[in-house]
């Protein structure tokens, strides 16, 4: 990884990114983090936002060290009140934002037979994975229309697109976010938005899933960033509307 002074000293074709805002959604750790992180080293300024106020402000102060511009938002991407105030915060602070990455994402308790689920698990598992997208989306959208830009790039998983026992509820909302982002890039690509998906298979991170990894068979966080980072750095005619992200060795 870059130091400050590699950042600070880069030139602007290695810092594509300069002067867009990045809001990055469960930005505190894991994936999320590694994406901030990514983005920032391309020169965007980056709003993360997670629940977890202590690990929101330990991110931050790690992306700050490198260099970049960095707000960092307490917020409950469930709400709707939570995400306005996390939109607005993000505009006074850094600017207009360009480019939306909707990241938060919970495993458990989606894992498991669906006869032993329960309502709760279910409202959690949807209100996290699904209807975060739907509220950011739909919060930031109208911004983007009224500059004629902007990319929403949307982590989902293999788990969109195929089907595991025990795996009903998790499946549920990722294949859920399939349809919504594929209807939402009809809706928005004629104003210049480019609405994206990643679809990582099993990647090294704490996220519950469904048991220990094998580091050599599973992507890094920082994998994903990469993809992030393309999408994001694509050229302005260009449109990858989908990324499946699977690690070189099959689990």
């Amino acid at each position: 990884m870059a130091n400050i002074s590699e950042v600070n000293g880069r030139t602007g074709s290695e810092r594509p990114l300069a002067g867009q805002v990045a809001l990055v959604t469960g930005g505190s750790r894991g994936i999320g983090k590694a994406i901030a992180r990514k983005l920032s080293e391309l020169g965007a300024a980056v709003s993360l936002c997670a629940r977890d106020a202590k690990a929101l402000e330990k991110a931050a102060l790690e992306l700050e060290g490198l260099g970049g511009r960095v707000y960092a938002h307490a917020a409950d991407v469930t709400r709707a009140a939570d995400v306005a105030a996390l939109v607005r915060a993000t505009e006074d602070n850094l600017g207009p934002i360009t480019i939306l990455v909707n990241n938060a994402g919970i495993g458990n308790p989606g894992f498991g037979p669906v006869q032993e689920k329960s309502e709760e698990d279910w409202n959690k598992v949807m209100n996290t994975n699904l209807k975060s997208v739907f509220l950011m989306s739909a919060a930031v959208a109208p911004l983007m229309i009224a500059r004629g830009r902007g990319d929403i790039i949307n982590i989902s998983s293999l788990a969109g697109k195929n089907t595991f026992a025990g795996g009903a509820l998790y499946c549920a909302s990722k294949w859920g976010l399939q349809g919504l982002a594929g209807c939402m890039a009809e809706d928005l690509r004629g104003h210049g938005i480019r609405v994206s998906l990643i679809c990582p298979g099993s990647v090294a991170t704490d996220f519950s899933g469904r048991g220990p990894k094998d580091p050599r068979k599973v992507l890094s966080a920082e994998d994903v960033a990469h993809a992030v980072g393309m999408l994001a750095t694509q050229g302005p005619q260009s449109f990858i509307s989908e990324v499946a992200l699977r690690p070189v060795t099959k689990p």
